[in-house]
């Protein structure tokens, strides 16, 4: 069994493939020096140097020695010949596999701008980049964020928490409005701007200009922001190198089926770099934490003949400052948000409606971990999301119907 890429996908599945029985070799490979580790802290505590990577291992870096599974990192893919099942690595040697899990995640989108590969223009995937940020991210400098994604929001709240000046530069009204919608897109707005970020919404990035290292971002806008620094939050790009000129079908990852199977026999795919076929959401990438980690364990699930669909209800969440976010389901459009709680008073829970039917929730400080805390009201909307629920409106909105009775019954 080979793994190519040893992030958070990559490393549960060689965990799960030895959880699930299998005896033979495994051997995992990734390009970064590190054993596979979450990135969540990059842009938040860890970036903030107020702790460490440790609890974020999948293993402790003896585990896999102890598991007989070869780790192999610090090498990256060059190609893949399908026909043979053999993998060529970049220092020159090639692995033969019987199945191949491809779970090489994506790489931090620099946009192809005027000066973008001056000094001091920062992406945030990898514990190098979140070192290289802190080292310039002193109290009084200002930085500029490019994009306020989850990354660019994340990056621009611990920036602020580090004494650092920040101006956000971002296309949309507000932040995380694709994701989450212009009524959340405002309250996350009033928040940053309560802590300082100066928003320059409906705008976007023209040019960095500097003499050697980046001294001002210009916009399109006409805007020139002077800074000492730049963390451009623009997004991944899947990483499918390794199976370009081969039969795996790539359109926005690397398409799959609800089994993580390839169209093509031996080859599967997981986490960021797979477009996976769901069965409630129909085919989605999804960059999150959690589903990285759930869809490492199937794919080694499907690699040993499992035909289960994997059906994962998505969630996912977000520390910005001491406000709380989390997620449930998955939706891009919605005829309505129902909202329980104060948007105003930045503590609420909001519903997604599509088509009369719940397809997803966020809860701002409210709601608790739908992961962790199957009795909390996100945990209520995940399962009104499985289970396709057509609930009333006005049922969502009382606050006197509780979502956990709703929940459970039929």
């Amino acid at each position: 069994m080979l793994i190519l890429g040893a992030g958070l996908a990559g490393g549960n599945a060689a965990v799960a493939l030895r959880e699930n029985g299998h005896r033979g070799r495994i051997v995992l490979v990734g390009r970064e020096p590190a054993p596979p580790y979450g990135r969540p802290p990059l842009s938040k505590t860890y970036l903030r140097g107020e702790g460490s990577l440790d609890g974020w291992t999948v293993r402790p870096a003896e585990w896999y020695a102890a598991n007989d599974v070869e780790l192999r990192t610090g090498v990256s893919a060059v190609h893949v010949d399908t026909a043979q099942r053999r993998l060529q690595l970049s220092d020159g040697t090639s692995l033969d596999y019987d199945a191949l899990a491809v779970c090489s995640g994506g790489r931090a989108r620099r946009p192809r701008l005027p000066g973008v590969d001056l000094d001091g223009v920062h992406v945030l995937r990898t514990v190098e980049d979140a070192d290289a940020i802190r080292a310039a991210a002193r109290p009084g400098r200002h930085a500029v964020v490019v994009g306020m994604g989850f990354i660019g929001a994340e990056v621009a709240a611990s920036l602020r928490q580090m004494g650092v000046e920040v101006t956000a530069v971002f296309p949309g009204g507000a932040p995380l409005t694709t994701a989450l919608g212009p009524e959340v897109g405002a309250v996350l707005a009033g928040i940053h701007a309560d802590n300082g970020v100066q928003l320059l919404a409906g705008d976007s990035v023209v040019a960095f200009e500097g003499d050697g290292a980046v001294e001002r971002v210009v916009t399109r806008s006409g805007a020139r922001i002077a800074c000492d620094l730049v963390v451009v939050g623009a997004g991944i790009d899947p990483d499918v190198e390794a199976v370009a000129g081969t039969p795996v079908s790539v359109d926005n990852g690397i398409l799959v089926d609800a089994q993580c199977r390839t169209g093509v026999a031996g080859v599967y795919a997981a986490g960021d770099v797979a477009n996976h076929l769901h069965p409630l959401f129909g085919r989605v990438r999804v960059e999150h934490y959690n589903n990285a980690e759930k869809m490492g364990h199937a794919v080694a699930r499907s690699m040993l003949g499992d035909g289960s669909p994997y059906g994962y209800v998505h969630t996912f969440w977000s520390d910005q400052y001491e406000h709380s976010l989390e997620y449930a389901g998955h939706v891009r459009e919605w005829e309505t948000l129902v909202v329980r709680g104060s948007l105003e008073e930045r503590r609420f829970l909001g519903v997604y409606v599509a088509g009369g039917t719940v397809r997803a929730a966020v809860g701002l400080n409210r709601g608790g971990d739908p992961e962790l805390d199957e009795d909390s009201e996100m945990h209520a909307c995940q399962l009104l999301v499985a289970r396709r629920a057509q609930v009333r409106t006005e049922w969502l909105a009382d606050e006197g119907v509780d979502l956990r009775e709703l929940a459970a019954a039929r």
